[in-house]
């Protein structure tokens, strides 16, 4: 006879695999509820940010938008942000975890600047892939209510959907009905994992520096002037930006838990931050390897499984 629990395994299968397969080559929905949205306004709000954000803000444009990390002095990622400009402000997507933190943050270099800050309730959500627009425009949104921008930070082409809290369960809805279909959080790490598209809170905490991460030419400009943390960016880049840990890929023999301890030779040489089983791939991995065994095609450990070495994105 067969089980609730395996009926429910399939069932669970069977949408990871149709959520991968629509964010690859129609349009998947996600919900990025974990995420929230902090208002700057103030005549200076640009020039403020630039001094302190990793990335080029001061030469955005109403519409335009850019990733950026806020570091601390020592140059460890102390938040992911999403920017968006605005005619009246500027809006900072970041992890709903760390809005106190960043907050707090950007208050303390604020001194006498004329720069204010509010939360505002928001749901955040993702359409992915190569269908986005095509859904988006089926189910009719209201751009006068919503914001929608180029997810950057996707791991695969697509737009973030910012709205109200009272209109985001219809515009999911309407999404749905126009084609997008539900992307599980499972088939989003697979997909995250073979993109290399490292997240903070899952592979990037206040641990990490930037080179670490592999993202240094997405959130970073080296064109700009100072802000916190750049002189520990700039000297690694002086040194040719070698870090003694690097974000990487890992091929394994079977799933294994995030957090999962990577070996070589019965030596710890890092873990597993983004553990998931990929319908196209099997099981694969993000994790921290150290510089004696990151190099592409080491075979290593992870969990007590066989684990590979690859270089991110695995494409």
């Amino acid at each position: 006879m067969v089980s609730i629990e395996t009926l429910a395994g399939a069932d669970e299968e069977k949408a990871l695999a149709l959520g991968y397969a629509a964010a690859r080559e129609t349009a998947a929905l996600a919900d990025l509820s974990d995420r929230s949205v902090l208002r700057v306004a103030g005549p200076l709000r640009q020039k403020f940010l630039q001094g302190i954000l990793s990335n080029d803000v001061a030469s955005l444009r109403p519409g335009e938008g850019c990733l950026a990390a806020l570091l601390d002095a020592k140059g460890h990622v102390q938040a992911f942000l999403r920017v968006l400009v605005s005619d009246a402000a500027v809006m900072l997507e970041l992890p709903a975890n760390r809005m106190s933190l960043v907050s707090e943050t950007l208050r303390h270099y604020r001194v006498a600047a004329p720069v204010t800050f509010e939360e505002v309730p928001t749901a955040v959500m993702a359409l992915l892939g190569p269908r986005s627009e095509d859904v988006l425009l089926a189910a009719g949104v209201d751009r006068a209510k919503t914001l929608v921008a180029h997810g950057r930070d996707l791991p695969v082409p697509g737009l973030v959907i910012h709205a109200s809290p009272e209109v985001a369960p219809s515009l999911r809805q309407s999404l749905r009905d126009s084609g997008a279909a539900p992307l599980s959080r499972r088939a989003l790490d697979a997909l995250r994992i073979e993109s290399g598209e490292a997240w903070y809170g899952d592979d990037v905490t206040e641990d990490n520096l930037l080179h670490e991460t592999g993202l240094l030419q997405k959130y970073h400009s080296s064109t700009k002037g100072c802000y916190v943390g750049q002189e520990v960016v700039a000297r690694l880049e002086a040194r040719g930006g070698h870090v003694s840990r690097r974000l990487r890929g890992l091929r394994l023999s079977a799933a294994v838990p995030a957090g999962a301890v990577v070996q070589l030779s019965g030596k710890d040489v890092g873990q597993v931050t983004t553990s998931a089983v990929s319908p196209r791939l099997g099981p694969v991995a993000m994790a921290y390897i150290h510089r004696t065994a990151f190099e592409p095609g080491t075979t290593l450990t992870a969990g007590g499984v066989s684990a590979t070495v690859v270089a991110l994105p695995f494409e």
